[in-house]
């Protein structure tokens, strides 16, 4: 093989061709391009060139607001199709799959990186469970996300039956280019990953484009002699890199978005956590510290973005953190996992593991609990996070790890659109009912199957600021009501369907009322023996 080329931005633009497939990673900010993205928009936008491509990735790869990361592909004509784990903060792209302006398709984050894998091997599909009963499930949608994509050919996806057991069968397709970033890349092309907060699928998608006989670019921040590298530090050999951007301005490389180098998110050292703040007592906290109760000592969990993350700050005010392992689907476990535009890095992480490796953890059932959002709840005890309407965020990682962990706590409030509620006395109290209904009779997108989970034997928890319900083989079953709140007119009115009301119907306990710590250390640690 030739020794890599280090080319310029503007060239890297040019190496597209009209109808490639191009396959990227990134999470949020962490992995993103950049400069390699701009140009390849700069030329289609002075040339048309080059239009009708195939995009593919794992995570969004934008920051919900601006032109940057994958939301420089979002001009007509230039996309396709796109296939993909996760849509939403790529704001103009959704706008443009809502518009049927190209075909859109959605599949679980980790199916998706476990395909690009086994494309570098040459390998012609993956057979998972990971989908099953959901919107990707070909008898459900087949991960179509709109009318285009239910009008073409692009089929990837069937349901097999092996010793007896069904599974999804998603078969792989070729990658023309793959564009990956890296931090330090020496004259041969081996590239290093010092100053990146995750790792990231690098190199399984470097390898699924040369499988393909497609090319890779990489972006890098600096370049070393040959020699220079710590073997053990390379993560993509030079053997598999065929051109080599180095950023020519900081503002195409940043760490995350719109922030500056911070080593401790890349392990470069460590550093003391400030104590956190306890949260004010609203619906979030009460919603968080029920959550919490679900906690076991040293649980690893993972905890999604919004409301779910805010169980670390439980588990810090009532001294659980130290007995808790975290991890997100972007590689880190342990440490302090990040919110906002830095979601995907963690402070003072134990270990950072490829996002393809962390997926293997999570399908193999490594976690023991996840707590993760809830947008719409139906009767089948579906839940939906991943369309609503005009709204496409995707499902992300959020398929793969509610299917694979045992323990699983949805977390939403009741209603929405202007809920407002009063507590602080071990009672709550509704101030102005929210305009939307969010128990509805069934669900606009299956992300979650509730009759998935119940053969699976899963212990399936849906956490509300006033009720708790839990998913049984007799049905949705409401198991807990908050104090203060009128099961009639306050829960059952207010729900599109009728759930199954437990003859042992609880309080939820009061102390996630009153605005003062729990006090549930002891009890959680009892969980132990």
């Amino acid at each position: 093989m030739a020794i890599p080329k280090f080319i310029t931005g503007e060239q890297a633009g040019q190496l597209i061709k009209d109808g490639d497939t191009i396959c990227t990673c990134g999470f949020i900010g962490m992995g993103c391009a950049d400069e390699v993205f701009y140009n390849i928009e700069k030329r289609f936008l002075e040339t048309g060139s080059p239009k009708d491509l195939m995009l593919t990735w794992g995570a969004s790869v934008s920051d919900s607001a601006t032109y940057i990361g994958c939301n420089r592909f979002a001009h007509e004509g230039m996309v396709r199709r796109i296939v993909v784990g996760h849509i939403g903060l790529t704001v103009d792209l959704v706008k443009m799959a809502v518009a049927n302006k190209f075909e859109a398709f959605n599949f679980p984050q980790g199916v998706l990186l476990h395909l690009y894998r086994a494309k570098g091997g040459k390998k012609p599909c993956i057979v998972t469970p990971v989908g099953l009963g959901t919107y990707v499930d070909p008898r459900e949608e087949g991960g179509r996300l709109n009318q285009k994509a239910r009008e073409s050919d692009f089929d990837i996806v069937s349901v097999v039956e092996i010793d007896g057991e069904e599974y999804l069968m998603y078969k792989t397709f070729p990658i023309d280019v793959a564009i990956i970033r890296g931090t330090t890349a020496d004259e041969k092309g081996n590239i290093t990953l010092e100053r990146e907060a995750c790792i990231l699928e690098d190199y399984s998608i470097a390898l699924a484009a040369k499988a393909s006989g497609g090319i890779v670019i990489a972006q890098v921040e600096r370049e070393a002699y040959a020699g220079t590298l710590n073997p053990k530090d390379v993560r993509v050999p030079g053997t598999i890199v065929d051109y080599i951007v180095v950023a020519s301005d900081p503002k195409f490389h940043e760490q995350s978005f719109y922030a500056p180098y911070d080593g401790s998110l890349c392990g470069e050292f460590r550093v003391p956590l400030d104590a956190v703040e306890p949260m004010p007592l609203t619906e979030r906290k009460i919603l968080a510290r029920r959550g919490a109760m679900e906690l076991v000592p040293q649980a690893i969990v993972n905890l999604g973005i919004g409301v779910p993350s805010d169980i670390g700050s439980i588990a810090a005010e009532e001294g659980l953190a130290a007995e808790l392992t975290m991890s997100v689907e972007s590689g880190p476990v342990g440490g302090a996992p990040c919110s906002g535009l830095k979601f995907g890095c963690a402070i003072n992480a134990d270990a950072i593991i490829e996002s393809n490796e962390q997926f293997d953890f999570y399908d193999c059932g490594g976690l023991d609990l996840t707590v993760l959002g809830m947008a719409e709840l139906d009767e089948g005890g579906n839940v939906n996070v991943s369309k609503f309407g005009p709204k496409i965020a995707g499902c992300g990682g959020f398929i793969n790890i509610t299917q694979n962990t045992n323990v699983v706590v949805f977390t939403g409030t009741f209603t929405a659109g202007g809920l407002k509620v009063k507590t602080g006395d071990g009672k709550l109290e509704i101030v102005q009912e929210g305009k939307v209904k969010k128990l509805i009779k069934a669900v606009e997108q299956k992300t979650f199957s509730g009759a998935t989970a119940v053969k699976n034997g899963q212990k399936i928890l849906y956490v509300t600021e006033r009720a708790v319900f839990e998913m049984r083989p007799e049905g949705l079953t409401l198991v807990e009501i908050a104090p203060g709140i009128d099961l009639q007119t306050q829960v059952l009115d207010l729900m599109e369907f009728k759930p199954v009301v437990s003859p042992d119907l609880k309080l939820m306990d009061e102390r996630i009322f009153k605005d003062e710590p729990m006090g549930i250390y002891d009890e959680i640690m009892a969980k132990a023996k």
